[in-house]
């Protein structure tokens, strides 16, 4: 699997990690977000909320349509399900 550049906070109850722990932790959070953080899964967790055409949008194929666009309409919103 292909390593990204990403910013993560890794916090442990540990005073000190041994740099190789630390890069095991790394490299194990990286494959859990990296099968997590797919448009599939992110379209079923969200909602488009259209406030100008009083509509909630919930289809996968059309949030992910809206998501690409480079920028979303005023009054149009992404918001989690949970």
């Amino acid at each position: 699997m292909k390593s990204s550049k990403r910013d993560l906070l890794v916090l442990s109850k540990k005073v000190a990690l041994d740099p190789r722990e630390l890069e095991h932790e790394v490299e194990m959070l990286h494959e859990i977000l990296f099968n997590t953080e797919t448009m599939t899964n992110f379209c079923t967790a969200n909602e488009i909320i259209d406030v100008n055409r009083y509509r909630i949008i919930s289809k996968p194929h059309l949030i992910e349509k809206l998501i690409r666009q480079p920028s979303l309409k005023p009054f149009v919103f992404i918001c989690n399900k949970n």
